[in-house]
């Protein structure tokens, strides 16, 4: 076995591990990163939801989530708007591609890929490093960003997993007792993704041939809401490709998950039998829709071994054990207080004045995956940009640190969160976010020589929002994007003066219609006018959603496509618009959708 010394090792490929261990590294720290996969990328890449959900407004496009985008958008053929869950659609191999490369160009950091923690060294209550099939390692910050937590049971970290009752932390989705269901299913159950490929309309894709002891009628009732057509564009792909992670009645799989805990062997018999689920979903989904649809290849790696290359490199897990922090982030923290936005997270270190302890932002609503059926929660959602999309909260920095560990980061989705609130902190823009906060503060806690739970939180704030390459937002403001002037001013105005957030969201200084952009701004939405197609017809309004019943394009004349947007300017302007006014704008189709996604109004 080889020893091996560091000042930061990550310890998982994920989406929050290559976060963390590119942003540490951009730092200038000495970072190790260990995965188990030869992609990095996690949930973005090698558990194939190349469909993201969650932080699509404009001005939640920041840090490594906003470069991530933008480098998609240069290097994915035909563009991203292709399904209609997610703004942003893409070939798992181009995502995986990205972050190789960003850690290619970090002579600083090194990756070993196809290993695994076996043990972690600790000293009282310090980590000092972890074990792997073929390296021991000693770093001074260790940071846990498996998809699963498993560095916490090996070093004897305290966390919890599975359910909380409303009296623990007065939860109002909480149950207030245990039902048989919920001891069935202690977390949300994950899905081993499958890729599907459209062999054309005059083609007969090879037959999927249905897993011994498959129970077909567990699907179905899948579409039975939406038709076959609308199922399958939910997560297409680019080149007639769909990403089948369908919660109703589909390929989510949850029986026993409490083996995924338990030992290897155990995880590896629960993800066979997902497997199974999944291909079985496919042989249903080919037999009721036809046989044009079969399984896709040159979509994932060979390796590891699986029973069928369509599928993804390993399930897609929604919860994890989740370690007990100095803070933890519950229901009420990520709900909209009376107007659009949850409150931001204080903290008083020692008994002193309060501070906002933000390092990273997300707005998905709380979504809960259970094949029990859906549960009613507190609404988290708004009408905004003539669409539905959730309200903005913050992850705050206390809930990385385990209450009485030192040399340790969580990272993934095993960060200080109740299980309720894990459904909406979970998903992959945030979850990136929080490895680029983790990844930061690590890099400061090794040039500042100090522990995490001393470092003061201004400077992983600072840091974040001053990165020369990629600088993150931490406080929500839906019309301050980054490209805007006053960008870095609004985002400390409100860290010095928390009292003062205006809970609408919106900043006094706004990029209304009205008011000038800036330089840079302009030269966006020139870009947008003459790159993207243009669209003119009749506006109607209902409520705060639009559409328009185009004129032009000639081809589209008798279309009535809805009309959204990204950017809170050009929901502001629609919003000023009466019905059977005429308008134009450009922007980008999504057929799938039946939208137009206005980037430029006439």
């Amino acid at each position: 076995m080889q020893s091996l010394t560091t000042e930061i090792l990550v310890i998982g490929g994920t989406t929050s591990g290559t976060a963390a261990a590119i942003q540490a590294a951009r730092r200038g720290a000495k970072v190790l990163l260990i995965s188990e996969f030869e992609w990095l990328g996690g949930m973005l890449t090698s558990a194939g939801v190349a469909a993201p959900d969650g932080n699509e407004l404009l001005s939640w496009q920041t840090g490594l989530w906003g470069q991530f985008l933008r480098e998609l958008e240069i290097r994915q053929p035909g563009g991203l708007d292709n399904a209609w869950v997610s703004f942003f659609t893409y070939e798992p191999r181009i995502g995986a591609e990205i972050f190789q490369q960003w850690v290619e160009d970090l002579p600083n950091l090194t990756w070993i890929a196809h290993q695994t923690p076996r043990s972690v060294q600790r000293n009282g209550h310090q980590i000092l490093g972890v074990t792997t099939e073929d390296y021991q390692i000693t770093a001074q910050i260790t940071i846990d960003a498996t998809e699963l937590g498993d560095l916490l049971p090996l070093g004897d970290i305290p966390h919890r997993w599975g359910w909380e009752l409303q009296d623990e932390f007065n939860e109002p989705s909480a149950p207030t007792k245990f039902q048989v269901w919920m001891h069935r299913y202690p977390v949300q159950v994950p899905t081993w993704v499958v890729i599907l490929q459209d062999y054309g309309e005059d083609h007969c894709a090879p037959t999927i041939p249905c897993p011994k002891h498959a129970d077909l009628s567990l699907f179905e009732t899948a579409w039975e809401t939406y038709g076959g057509e609308k199922f399958l564009n939910y997560g297409r792909l680019p080149g007639d490709r769909f990403m089948i992670n369908w919660p109703i009645s589909g390929n989510d799989y949850g029986e026993g998950i409490d083996r995924v805990i338990q030992n290897r062997t155990q995880r590896t018999a629960f993800g066979l039998e997902a497997q199974r689920h999944s291909l079985a979903f496919a042989h249903f989904i080919q037999t009721k829709l036809g046989t044009r649809y079969g399984l896709a290849i040159d979509v994932f790696p060979e390796q590891p071994p699986r029973l069928h290359p369509a599928l993804a490199l390993h399930p897609y897990h929604r919860e994890s054990r989740r370690i007990i922090g100095i803070t933890t982030v519950c229901e009420h923290d990520l709900l909209p207080t009376a107007h659009a936005t949850a409150a931001l997270p204080m903290y008083a270190p020692n008994h002193l004045e309060p501070i906002c302890t933000s390092i990273a932002l997300g707005n998905y609503a709380n979504d809960h995956h259970y094949p029990s059926g859906d549960m009613t929660l507190a609404p988290k959602s708004i009408e905004w940009g003539g669409r539905w999309t959730g309200t903005p909260f913050t992850i705050p920095y206390t809930a990385l640190i385990p209450d009485q560990i030192d040399g340790f980061f969580a990272c993934e989705k095993n960060i200080s969160v109740t299980h309720m609130a894990n459904g909406a902190t979970r998903l992959q823009p945030i979850v990136l976010a929080i490895g680029q906060a983790v990844g930061m503060a690590a890099a400061l806690c090794i040039e500042q020589s100090c522990q995490p739970r001393h470092l003061p939180v201004r400077t992983v704030q600072n840091a974040l929002l001053t990165d020369p390459i990629a600088p993150a937002a931490v406080i929500p403001l839906y019309n301050i994007p980054l490209q805007h002037p006053q960008w870095h001013h609004w985002q400390t105005y409100y860290l010095d003066r928390s009292q003062d957030y205006p809970r609408s969201g919106y900043s006094p200084d706004d990029c209304s219609p009205d008011r000038p952009h800036s330089d840079a701004t302009q030269e966006t939405i020139q870009t947008a006018a003459v790159t993207n197609p243009l669209f003119s017809g009749r506006f109607e309004k209902v409520g705060s959603f639009f559409w328009i019943h185009l004129n032009l394009p000639i081809e589209l004349s008798t279309h009535r496509y809805q009309l959204v947007t990204l950017d809170a300017a050009i929901d502001r302007q629609l919003r000023t618009y009466s019905s059977d006014t005429l308008i134009s704008c450009s922007g980008k189709l999504n057929r799938s959708g039946a939208w137009i996604r206005v980037e430029f109004l006439q």
